[in-house]
């Protein structure tokens, strides 16, 4: 058995996170007929947390009964839109809204919701993930689960206190995506041989300018992702996506990794002046067997959009771009029928996707809703962690200068305040 297998879970094992599977009675999932409709509440009304509700409502028999989000303007133009889609789908619109420091406490507490997606800024999701489960709210969290060592413990504490009772999904869609599943399938079968490096890239133009007149602890609050304490910098909220394929493909985390970064080519160019997110990064991460990725990446500028992974082999090679041919180069060549024309490519301030991950996001969401109705209840919470984690081992690599080991990282206390009061806003 491998270093690697041996170790990788030795911290989540010693949180206490389980990853379970239990098969419940259909009529416990919510003390009715196990065909009546999920009742979703949306804590976090932006463009993410919008395209997360609008997939589970388009592609499930779920019904979105509820908004909350700290910024009222924010919920009304989510309320406005999914309003007339329930319209489309033939029932009443959102019963229920929520607005304002408490808005998380009060959804959690509904006792007309079933299950919450939790699509707030990242830096709140360890608090808002343990308020849902605390509550008795089946959860789908959107990545990453937490921005430091601190919050990724926090997550796994909440992820045993749900096990076996709840189903709590962290927003992983790609791992759902048919050409990334079959593509992982046929690399751990052997397809690929023993695997001796790979590269993985996530290539971004400059976030979306956008302007509010709110100040201070606001100000950062709307413009989160460009704030590195409330997002995680680039490497935690955006790059996690190719690093989460990187450990899925590997079939465990790095042991180290050594890392630059910094802020050329952003640094005083952004239309918010409290931008303090890193232009790029270039790490390599080492895994077990002496495999090493080298992992680089960019938000600046107005390059293309490309996000892509490769891993080479002793019998062949594996590409896993966003847009384009997605399959294996070698003694066991295969294309996924469809990738080979390269599409536009654009980035998706949303996270809508076409192309390679045309149905990552819908067959996530259905998984998710079908797992509480058919009582067999997921739990991701260790899964997440992990990739947070992988993450943190970049970011703290590059921020330092010097190599990292996932046990340094593991008991760096790194300090990650926002100096944020929420209940003053």
């Amino acid at each position: 058995m491998s270093e690697q297998t041996t170790g990788r879970r030795n911290f989540l094992r010693a949180a206490g996170a389980v990853t379970a599977f239990t098969v419940l009675k259909p009529q416990l999932v919510r003390g009715s007929a196990a065909n009546s409709a999920v009742r979703v509440g949306l804590l976090g009304c932006g463009r993410r947390g919008g395209t997360d509700a609008n997939n589970i409502v388009q592609n499930t028999d779920a019904r979105l009964v509820a908004l909350a989000d700290l910024f009222p303007d924010q919920l009304d133009k989510a309320k406005q839109r999914f309003d007339k889609l329930a319209q489309t789908k033939g029932y009443a619109g959102i019963a229920q809204t929520f607005t304002g420091p408490n808005a998380c406490r009060q959804m959690v507490e509904s006792p007309e919701v079933d299950a919450v997606v939790v699509a707030t800024p990242a830096y709140f999701h360890p608090e808002h993930l343990a308020a849902a489960v605390a509550a008795g709210k089946h959860v789908y969290c959107e990545k990453p689960v937490a921005v430091s060592v601190a919050g990724a413990r926090r997550v796994l504490e909440t992820g045993k206190q749900a096990t076996g009772r709840l189903s709590l999904d962290v927003g992983f869609q790609i791992r759902s995506a048919p050409p990334f599943v079959e593509l992982v399938r046929r690399i751990h079968a052997g397809a690929l041989g023993e695997i001796a490096s790979g590269e993985a890239h996530y290539y971004c133009p400059a976030p979306e300018q956008r302007t509010w007149s709110a100040q201070g602890a606001a100000l950062r609050l709307r413009n989160w992702i460009q704030d590195r304490v409330l997002s995680g910098d680039i490497i935690v909220e955006q790059n996690i996506h190719a690093l989460d394929i990187c450990n899925w493909v590997l079939a465990g985390h790095p042991l180290k990794a050594i890392g630059r970064g910094g802020r050329n080519g952003r640094a005083g160019k952004t239309a918010w002046a409290g931008d303090d997110c890193h232009s790029h990064f270039d790490v390599i991460f080492q895994y077990a067997n002496d495999v090493h990725v080298s992992f680089n990446s960019t938000q600046f500028g107005k390059g293309p959009f490309e996000v892509s992974e490769r891993f080479f082999g002793t019998r062949g090679a594996a590409q896993s771009p966003y847009s384009g041919a997605l399959g294996i180069a070698g003694e066991e060549a295969w294309t996924w029928s469809g990738s080979e024309q390269q599409r536009d490519g654009t980035f998706s301030a949303s996270g809508s996707f076409s192309d390679n991950l045309a149905q990552a996001d819908s067959e996530k969401q259905k998984a998710f809703i079908g797992s509480i109705t058919g009582g067999q209840f997921h739990n991701q919470a260790a899964d997440g962690v992990e990739a947070v984690l992988t993450a943190i081992l970049g970011r703290q690599a590059a921020y330092s200068g010097h190599e990292v080991t996932w046990e340094e990282m593991l008991r760096s206390h790194e300090p990650w305040d926002a100096k944020i009061d929420v209940s003053r806003l």
